[in-house]
């Protein structure tokens, strides 16, 4: 059993990295009919060739940081405030709304 499960995992260690590839050539295809089918007549922009829509495509990624496929997701760290404010009463809260009202610039009503 533990060496069936062994070469599935094999197959796939070989085989997630083939699909990767292929699939940033496919979007480097998709970008490179994109920008060639819309920015020329558009803004007259020069068409693209592949290997060029694939560096922008690349160059994309690095700037913005898109293309996230999994990995560990982005955890934010809760707001100190949340807890204060579940344990505080209702003339407590609007005091501390009363208070931000001023900090912020707002006349009370």
């Amino acid at each position: 059993m533990y060496n069936l499960q062994r070469n599935r995992r094999h197959k796939l260690f070989f085989f997630f990295p083939l699909l990767m590839a292929a699939v940033a050539f496919l979007f480097g295809g998709v970008v490179m009919w994109l920008w060639n089918a819309i920015l020329p007549a558009a803004v007259g922009a020069n068409p693209l060739n592949y290997w060029q829509a694939l560096g922008l495509l690349v160059l994309s990624r690095i700037l913005f940081g898109g293309f996230r496929f999994g990995g560990r997701p982005h955890r934010h760290t809760p707001a100190p405030w949340r807890d204060k404010w579940a344990n505080m009463n209702a003339e407590e809260r609007e005091q501390f709304k009363s208070e931000w009202k001023k900090r912020c610039g707002r006349s009370e009503d």
